[in-house]
């Protein structure tokens, strides 16, 4: 980690025309360091594991401050795509053309069917056990990945390189970031397609805030089938 910081920052000084998307990966890495430091303090607490997975993601607000600073510092405007979704959008496919309504429609049912095998195993009682858990995990994890991958990251890259660089750049980083919550890297990697299916969204809705939807579908989903704990 720190050998990777010290490289970003030889390369922040010397090459003027990239600086402040390296400054952004720099304040990412930083921040993402300071994330963990906390996390493995707050895991020899004596609390039950839902609050320490509850705590775990609550802490990723750092990461989300720690890029909003580098923004103040450098004086660039804070944007994450908090606007009101433009629904009468379109989004092309390689063989047809679906509104944005549509489009989030069709997401929202692949999810829910995804995960209905799995739901269908569990028991009533399990599922009213852990109901209030999975409720505050999926708002707390989809609302801090959302903002940080498809809101202040992908808009700071998108003003410096190409949409499709920024979509596929912010998609693989928050694919791999869910590997120090447990998750194999091979499905890690294959949440990255979701990453860009959620970046085609918010970019096409020009709002963060259907991507979340989703986002919250799939998150409880992940812990009404027992896969978060």
């Amino acid at each position: 980690m720190a050998g990777i910081i010290a490289i970003l920052l030889m390369i922040h000084l010397t090459i003027g025309s990239h600086r402040f998307v390296i400054s952004i990966f720099i304040a990412f890495l930083i921040s993402f360091f300071l994330y963990q430091l906390t996390n493995s303090f707050i895991y020899d607490f004596d609390i039950s594991k839902e609050v320490k997975v509850l705590v775990n993601r609550g802490l990723l607000l750092m990461i989300f401050l720690g890029i909003s600073i580098v923004n103040l510092y450098l004086n660039k405007k804070i944007t994450f795509f908090n606007h009101k979704p433009k629904w009468s959008q379109s989004i092309s496919m390689p063989f047809h053309t679906v509104k944005l309504s549509r489009f989030m429609l069709i997401g929202l049912i692949v999810s829910v069917i995804a995960f209905l095998p799995f739901l269908l195993q569990q028991d009533s009682a399990f599922i009213k056990s852990i109901l209030l858990f999975a409720i505050l995990f999926s708002i707390i994890n989809a609302s801090l990945e959302e903002m940080i991958w498809r809101g202040i990251m992908l808009t700071n890259l998108m003003e410096h390189i190409s949409v499709i660089n920024a979509l596929i750049i912010t998609s693989i980083g928050f694919g791999l970031l869910h590997v120090i919550v447990g998750i194999p890297f091979i499905v890690s990697l294959l949440f990255s397609f979701g990453g860009l299916f959620y970046g085609m969204v918010v970019i096409k809705s020009n709002s963060i805030f259907p991507a979340i939807a989703l986002h919250f579908v799939v998150n409880m989903g992940m812990v009404l089938s027992g896969f978060i704990l």
